[in-house]
């Protein structure tokens, strides 16, 4: 079968990482869902077996190659969209707590019939991510998040960085030629009290190049972070 569940399968042994069969049909389910959806709400621009295959689902799994969650870690996903990486993510670790964050209400609705569909237990928030860093039960609270979103590095740290906890680390995926990015990111990352720990690059299937970057909390976030959502798009830090 040259289904998503199925080509995943095999990019991911390919890989070294190994998708039990209760996993490859949850990602089954996960494709038809979204491909399904995908026809009443923009979800995704990639609805063939195998872009979704690897660039939505081995791209989202391939973190876990990268960096070694802790058990049970409290998980955030920031402007989620169609639940990636978060979601599959959650599918190879049941153990995370994840939450999943959206400033889009129609997403969330798919993001919920999805996670009941799998059989997974999810935090759905509905809420821009610097509004949801100021309020206590979201600020400093996880130990890891991560962000597939198309802003610049400044800018998308400002969104996530606050979302640590101390010694939490941030996953940026982004593109191929992302280093420069990466280094016009440095004073930021450093006046949120974060340090880029590790800079990886990879090629998914097609040959599609991506770079994920691995930051973490070394010290305390300032309260004048995150600011207003207009002050971070028009003076990035």
């Amino acid at each position: 079968m040259n289904d998503a569940a199925s080509l995943l399968k095999t990019y991911a042994s390919d890989c070294g990482i190994f998708i039990t069969p209760q996993q490859e049909e949850q990602f089954r389910v996960y494709a038809s869902l979204l491909t399904e959806w995908n026809e009443k709400i923009n979800l995704t621009a990639v609805v063939d077996p195998e872009g979704i295959a690897a660039k939505h689902f081995l791209d989202s799994i391939l973190i876990l190659k990268y960096y070694d969650i802790p058990q049970g870690e409290k998980m955030i996903d920031v402007g989620t969209g169609a639940g990636f990486p978060g979601v599959p993510l959650k599918i190879m670790r049941p153990d995370l707590q994840l939450t999943l964050l959206d400033g889009l209400n129609k997403r969330l609705v798919f993001l919920a019939e999805l996670t009941k569909k799998l059989g997974l237990e999810a935090e759905i928030v509905h809420a821009r991510a610097e509004e949801a860093a100021r309020q206590k039960q979201f600020r400093t609270a996880f130990g890891f998040a991560t962000a597939r979103a198309v802003a610049a590095m400044p800018v998308l740290c400002e969104y996530c960085l606050p979302f640590l906890r101390m010694g939490g680390v941030f996953a940026a995926m982004k593109g191929p030629d992302a280093e420069e990015e990466g280094k016009s990111a440095e004073r930021a990352i450093a006046l949120l009290g974060c340090k880029t720990e590790k800079t990886v690059k990879y090629t998914l299937p097609a040959g599609d190049g991506r770079t994920l970057f691995l930051i973490r909390r070394n010290a305390l976030l300032a309260a004048t972070y995150p600011r207003h959502g207009s002050k971070i798009s028009k003076k990035p830090l």
